[in-house]
């Protein structure tokens, strides 16, 4: 017999009477190759993974384990999903699984199973044994023979190169499963047997494809969002972040560190020069990241730069940089073309949430700096008060993402496709993108003096504001809404505003 070892929990939530099904799992490559101690460990902590991410379901965790597979019971598709989402794991199968091992009791099993699956098309069979083939008295290429032997007639034949469906079968010392299928899972290692980081996001593309890429690697994370953007920016990292969260991170009970970058922000807009801003400000937050590091005992941050994918990411860039931090920096992401950050953001499902969000940024320098000195850089921090920077740390609000509501960040109606009559209409743009298109009416009024000229908005008017994804201009109007003046913002921004005109005229 196989040795299994049965995970029970008695006191998870109960499923519907939808009888179950058994799915195979096979263990990543990354699994296969460690020390007999050091596997026993992954495995340890992927049963619990995997349990974590049945219960989220809603089901029953039934799971019961060998050297080589694990076995799961499952309630239905998104069952399915969730173990695949499960790092460490390299395959599911969904699995038909019968008692004995004798060649004549394989064939007519799996004949009777597959017949209607073969019949008038191409097939191959695909047996092997798992375990201690020294266990296993019958052999692979016997079962292969045989079985496709047994299913020619209702066939189109044996297609061993290019077959229209493959069958499966696997066969143990004390018992045989038949499938049709593997369906892919992620690999990686299990998740939370390599420690600790944090992560610096921002909502956009990258940030939240370098997490996954480190979730994938075992590595535990909490989230570090540096805020420039208000309400309206949060609500979409939230978005964001509570996907790796809810989707990636079983296992684990993530949180997200929310720091208020505000007045550091101003401060370096007031005191510094013009093309350090964008180096300034990332020196800034990898500070208030590690400083979140060291109190959550984590051993690296994480962002997501790429290598001259923007000026600030220029390699002398990063190295000056990464020398605002004592600790280990990483940057999964650094060889990456946004192209595959983009297709690996469809993959994770975060790519429509950080579309939305877009790239906030209230410093945007005309002429950045492209290769910075590092004493030049010492120089300008000489201006800034970094104490703030643990100040605003102290002062952070901290969210457990696996259990956070979205629907509780409530934000008022900010949204309008188009512009109201009488309303004074205001482009928070540069201004040669003003100069490029904006709408008829609008006034120009650069993001960054809108953070000071707001409070001398005068009341009364209605002020209806865009920039060029909506995420500035959403911030700009519930600032405005907080004092009491009537404002909105072009959802979408100037690209939601030049399909309204355009259907205007």
């Amino acid at each position: 017999m196989i040795r299994h070892d049965e995970a029970r929990s008695d006191d998870q939530p109960q499923c519907d009477a939808k009888p179950p099904q058994l799915a195979l799992l096979r263990f990543s490559g990354d699994l296969g190759i460690k020390a007999r101690a050091t596997r026993r460990k992954f495995q340890q902590q992927l049963i619990r993974n995997l349990k974590d991410a049945i219960s989220s379901q809603g089901s029953i965790p039934r799971i019961r384990a060998s050297r080589d597979r694990v076995f799961v019971e499952i309630r239905g598709h998104r069952d399915i999903e969730a173990l695949t989402r499960v790092f460490g794991v390299q395959s599911v199968s969904l699995v038909e699984r019968r008692t004995g091992t004798q060649l004549r009791d394989i064939v007519r099993t799996g004949e009777d199973l597959f017949r209607e699956r073969v019949r008038g098309r191409r097939f191959a069979v695909r047996a092997r044994r798992v375990g201690d083939r020294s266990r296993i008295s019958v052999k692979a290429a016997d079962v292969e023979r045989d079985l496709g032997t047994a299913l020619l007639s209702v066939s189109a034949g044996v297609d061993l190169d290019d077959p229209e469906v493959t069958l499966y079968v696997e066969i143990f010392e004390n018992e045989t499963c038949f499938f049709p299928e593997r369906i892919r899972a992620y690999g990686g290692i299990p998740l939370g047997v390599e420690g600790q980081a944090v992560a610096l996001v921002s909502g956009g593309f990258d940030s939240a494809v370098a997490a996954w890429q480190i979730l994938k690697r075992g590595v535990g994370l909490d989230y570090v969002f540096c805020n420039l953007g208000g309400a309206t920016h949060l609500r979409g990292v939230l978005r964001v972040v509570k996907v790796l969260a809810d989707r990636w991170s079983y296992g684990d009970r993530p949180r997200l560190y929310v720091v208020d970058f505000e007045a550091l922000s101003a401060e370096l807009r007031s005191k510094t020069a013009t093309r350090y801003w964008q180096i300034l400000l990332k020196r800034l937050m990898l500070r208030a990241a590690e400083s979140i590091a060291r109190e959550r005992r984590a051993v690296a941050v994480v962002t997501g730069e790429a290598v001259a994918q923007v000026s600030s990411q220029t390699l002398q860039n990063l190295s000056v940089i990464s020398q605002a931090a004592s600790g280990l920096v990483l940057r999964p992401l650094a060889g990456f073309n946004k192209e595959e950050i983009i297709a690996m953001a469809r993959v994770i499902g975060t790519f429509e949430l950080s579309k939305v969000v877009g790239e906030y940024c209230a410093i945007v320098p005309s002429r950045p700096a492209t290769g910075a000195a590092l004493g030049a850089i010492l120089a300008e921090e000489e201006k800034l008060d970094l104490s703030q920077v643990e100040a605003a740390v102290g002062a952070r609000d901290v969210y457990d993402l696996r259990s956070f509501d979205l629907e509780k960040l409530e934000i008022p109606e900010l949204d309008v496709e188009r512009v109201p009559d009488g309303a004074i209409v205001i482009d928070l743009r540069s201004k040669a993108e003003f100069d490029g298109w904006h709408h008829p009416n609008a006034l120009h009024l650069d993001f960054a003096d809108a953070l000071s000229a707001y409070l001398r908005f005068e009341a009364g008017p209605t002020y209806v504001l865009y920039c060029e994804f909506g995420l500035k201009s959403a911030h700009l109007a519930l600032l405005l809404r907080e004092r009491g003046i009537e404002a909105f913002h072009v959802k979408g921004g100037t690209k939601t505003l030049r399909r309204g005109v355009a259907r205007d005229d």
